[in-house]
């Protein structure tokens, strides 16, 4: 008989049960439920945008952001916005102070909505040949110790992947009633 077997024997069923799901757990990893993550959803873009400011990951910033869509001076002061925000995060990178007001980890994701105004979806199918237009609330803890909540807008793009627009501001079509829409709940 085994070592199992003959201890077995001497524990009550409870118990067995007990050791059993013990030994189950040990030999498997444990699986933990993280933030959504990757391309294929507006939520896993919104929270790898945040991911990419929390670890300074200019690799993952890049993956994640809109290409350069927009035409003329919109496209010119895009450019220059993105150098300097890869930039930014080289640098607090190498930095031994974080920014207090950086965020530090990811609290919560809502779930992804539509924005209300029927006209953004449209025009950016329309001009741009993006498939939607959506925003995410991603909640994070600061490195100050507060929470904020960042409204982050998401376009899935033609390649069927999502990618985040970080100046929303620079395509006001795009992200008309943006900042109007209601916090969001799920």
């Amino acid at each position: 008989m085994t070592k199992l077997v003959i201890i077995c024997r001497w524990l009550s069923l409870f118990q067995v049960a007990a050791l059993l799901c013990a030994l189950s757990f040990a030999q498997q990893p444990s699986v933990r439920k993280n933030t959504p993550s990757g391309q294929s959803t507006p939520e896993g873009v919104a929270a790898d945008y945040a991911r990419a400011f929390i670890a300074d990951d200019v690799s993952l910033m890049q993956q994640v952001l809109i290409r350069p869509y927009m035409g003329g001076a919109t496209h010119d002061e895009y450019l220059r916005w993105k150098e300097g925000l890869l930039e930014h995060l080289r640098q607090e990178k190498a930095s031994s102070a974080p920014d207090p007001q950086n965020p530090v980890k990811i609290v919560r994701v809502f779930t992804s909505r539509h924005l209300s105004k029927n006209g953004p979806a449209s025009t950016g199918y329309a001009l741009s040949g993006f498939q939607d237009v959506m925003f995410v609330d991603v909640e994070v803890l600061l490195h100050s110790g507060e929470k904020h909540t960042e409204r982050t807008l998401v376009i899935k793009d033609q390649d069927g992947k999502w990618y985040v627009h970080p100046r929303p501001d620079l395509a006001p079509l795009l992200s008309a009633g943006l900042e109007e829409e209601s916090p969001s709940q799920k």
